[in-house]
């Protein structure tokens, strides 16, 4: 039922372009005809009006890959530098719900570590939406943030690093077997709020895939057993999320990238002192306008390294449209 309605919403989509487009030629032609160039400025203003739309249905074909069109997590970590960094985290974390909500999108908050002083230590959320991992995968990277720190009486300039992690969630057609032998589970008394019940019981739950490493966590739920099937499928997507990156080129880049939270791993700057400037350092799309971007404006960065993974017939296509 979701691939027909997302196949319905498509080509209903484009046969209206094609029938907006077709409606204002034969105004422009009835104008002309008519000697009457109100109506040929107002038809030609509208086709212009529908470059966007169509651009953005054109990106959306590049959205094709084996889960691209499933719901996925998002994880954020504060990288070293204390309540810097997890200030940060905290930022990066309200930017992507910022940039879910305008695309109607839902977010459900799974697990958050809280700052000592500010902000998070890490966090989990599960973005529900059509194309969520598609539009979010190229995402995963470390953001290095430069700006005056409020925290810093001095008032100097500060550099923080935090993480971002993307992978899809998967579906029930998927199967991927984990021996429990392969796994230590955990349980933990939640923090943050919740209410008294959540934090004087052992309800939050963390899953180690021992021969990865991969570790997930889940405090959600009032229930342990909720937050442990929870826990399962966020780790059966991790693993799902690392196949997918063995079978794709550009794996070994972008693992690169999550070694190490700090200096020469960064994909993206957020420069807010001396000047200001958001910086994509793989695509080189900039923006002068660093609070639109924190507030959810992403698109424009995502869309530029969605189309430099396609290959360069694709890419100069999506260029022309832009």
């Amino acid at each position: 039922m979701r691939e027909r309605q997302s196949l319905e919403d498509n080509i209903n989509g484009i046969n209206g372009l094609a029938q907006s487009l077709q409606d204002n030629v034969d105004l422009i032609e009835m104008g002309e005809e008519e000697g009457d160039q109100s109506i040929v400025s107002e038809a030609e203003e509208a086709i212009r009006g529908l470059k966007a739309e169509i651009a953005e249905r054109q990106l959306e074909t590049l959205l094709s890959g084996e889960a691209d069109g499933n719901d996925t997590y998002l994880e954020v970590h504060a990288g070293a530098g204390g309540t810097e960094s997890q200030d940060w985290a905290n930022m990066l974390l309200r930017m992507y719900s910022r940039w879910a909500d305008r695309r109607g999108m839902k977010v459900e908050v799974l697990e958050v570590h809280d700052g000592e002083e500010a902000g998070i230590k890490s966090a989990t959320i599960l973005v529900r939406g059509t194309n969520a991992y598609g539009w979010l995968k190229t995402e995963s990277g470390v953001h290095r943030l430069v700006r005056i720190s409020p925290y810093d009486s001095n008032a100097r300039r500060h550099t923080s690093f935090a993480s971002v992690w993307i992978y899809p969630v998967i579906d029930d057609t998927i199967e991927i077997d984990i021996p429990e032998s392969d796994v230590r589970v955990d349980t933990y008394r939640a923090s943050g709020a919740g209410g008294q019940h959540v934090n004087t019981t052992d309800s939050a739950v963390r899953i180690t895939h021992i021969p990865s490493g991969i570790v997930v966590q889940c405090q959600k739920e009032r229930s342990q057993h909720k937050n442990r099937a929870t826990a399962w499928d966020m780790l059966r997507s991790r693993l799902y999320e690392e196949e997918l990156k063995r079978r794709e080129e550009a794996a070994s880049a972008t693992e690169a990238s999550k070694t190490e939270i700090g200096w020469g791993h960064q994909i993206r700057s957020y420069v807010l002192q001396p000047y200001q400037l958001v910086k994509d350092l793989r695509t080189g799309v900039e923006s002068t306008s660093p609070q639109d971007v924190l507030d959810g404006d992403l698109d424009a960065f995502m869309r530029a390294s969605l189309s430099a993974r396609v290959d360069g017939g694709s890419r100069s296509e999506v260029a022309d449209i832009d």
